[in-house]
């Protein structure tokens, strides 16, 4: 059952794997015996991560804004200078923006469609010769998308491009995981709340009403999250593509406990 769950040796890519849940994720897959190469937009970010998370295994940071095009083909680059292979892509990194309704400006909209939406995509593509030669007959590549709970339900704030981006992320992934088996799986994660920078002002004015509305009564921990990455990366989600996974205590599925 250890090896079943194992993704000891492999190659992961974790965008956005400074901060947030990305940074859980990056941090489970080196306990878990990977080695990460996670990027950021901000360079003191990719140095802070990587000298916390090297602690635990070999790190690769870079410094990139995978809104645009060509800062993704060069980070498909920078990596391809460690590695000849790929055997995870977990898309990660985004952004949101609050506002309301007759506010809401169109550089906004813009820039979280650009990084969650076409940055997803645009990863995965560039990615995909790497994860080609790392796929194994008994072993395929993953690739895992993370979306959000506010793709399928009405946000608590007025993120509305977010809300957008992550449906967006989650009909992607169905269409990726057609195109690129058998070779590639391709899946979705739909966190609920988890403490994260992005989360942590919500959380401050309503975190006692956000854990009572999960049938489990709290919001996510790093474990919550990592598990589900371990799970579909490895030889146990041999079966699994195209799925949308909630990690968020019921709260999607169920509906709020009060």
């Amino acid at each position: 059952m250890q090896e079943l769950f194992s993704v000891k040796g492999k190659k992961a890519v974790v965008t956005g794997g400074t901060r947030g849940i990305g940074y859980m994720i990056a941090e489970g897959l080196l306990k878990a015996g990977a080695e990460v190469y996670i990027s950021s937009r901000k360079a003191d970010s990719c140095e802070e991560a990587a000298r916390d998370l090297g602690k635990l295994g070999t790190v690769h940071a870079f410094a990139r804004d995978l809104s645009q095009e060509s800062e993704c083909r060069l980070l498909v680059e920078q990596i391809a200078e460690h590695t000849d292979t790929v055997d995870i892509l977990v898309n990660d990194a985004g952004v949101t923006w609050g506002a309301p309704l007759e506010d809401y400006p169109d550089s906004g909209w813009d820039r979280v469609m650009d990084l969650n939406v076409k940055g997803v995509f645009n990863m995965t593509r560039f990615l995909r010769p790497m994860l080609d030669k790392a796929a194994m007959p008994d072993h395929p590549a993953r690739v895992i998308n993370i979306s959000s709970i506010d793709a399928t339900m009405v946000p608590l704030f007025p993120a509305f491009a977010y809300g957008a981006s992550k449906a967006a992320v989650n009909q992607l992934t169905v269409h990726l995981a057609a195109e690129l088996a058998p070779n590639i799986l391709v899946n979705a994660i739909a966190p609920g709340p988890f403490p994260t920078k992005m989360m942590n002002a919500i959380l401050d004015e309503q975190g006692d009403e956000i854990r009572a509305m999960t049938r489990v009564g709290r919001t996510g921990e790093p474990d919550d999250i990592a598990g589900a990455v371990i799970f579909l990366a490895s030889r146990a989600a041999n079966y699994v593509t195209g799925a949308v996974l909630p990690v968020d205590g019921g709260l999607s599925t169920t509906g709020a406990a009060n």
